[in-house]
């Protein structure tokens, strides 16, 4: 995964109205526009608006069915997110470790005169 993709989905995960509409269509298999304009106190715009940003982040993909357009999560994209995010996260540690290490020798080796 790409920073670029990594960053969108942190952003689209990070609000709290596109975390709840991601949430509903993952709860289901499938789920229209229409049926999401209905379960949320928002402008249709405004759903419209966080789909786009669900999919432009690769968290969703859709579907169109004559005028009606259908969402569904994409599981494989989740764990590349998560997989990416643990790599992230757990090697930092990691290399602070290290550096610390290296820092210890480093004072050992050299130590000040008195």
């Amino acid at each position: 995964m790409d920073s670029e993709q990594f960053l969108r989905i942190a952003k689209a995960l990070a609000d709290p109205r596109r975390f709840e509409i991601l949430e509903h269509i993952a709860s289901q298999h499938e789920v229209g526009c229409q049926r999401l304009c209905g379960c949320f106190p928002v402008r249709q715009a405004t759903i419209s608006h966080h789909l786009k940003e669900l999919a432009s982040a690769g968290l969703v993909e859709s579907r169109r069915e004559g005028q009606f357009v259908y969402y569904r999560t994409r599981p494989a994209v989740f764990e590349a997110y998560i997989e990416e995010l643990r790599r992230r996260v757990v090697a930092e540690p990691a290399a602070a470790r290290r550096s610390a290490a290296r820092a210890r020798v480093e004072i050992a080796a050299n130590p000040i005169k008195a």
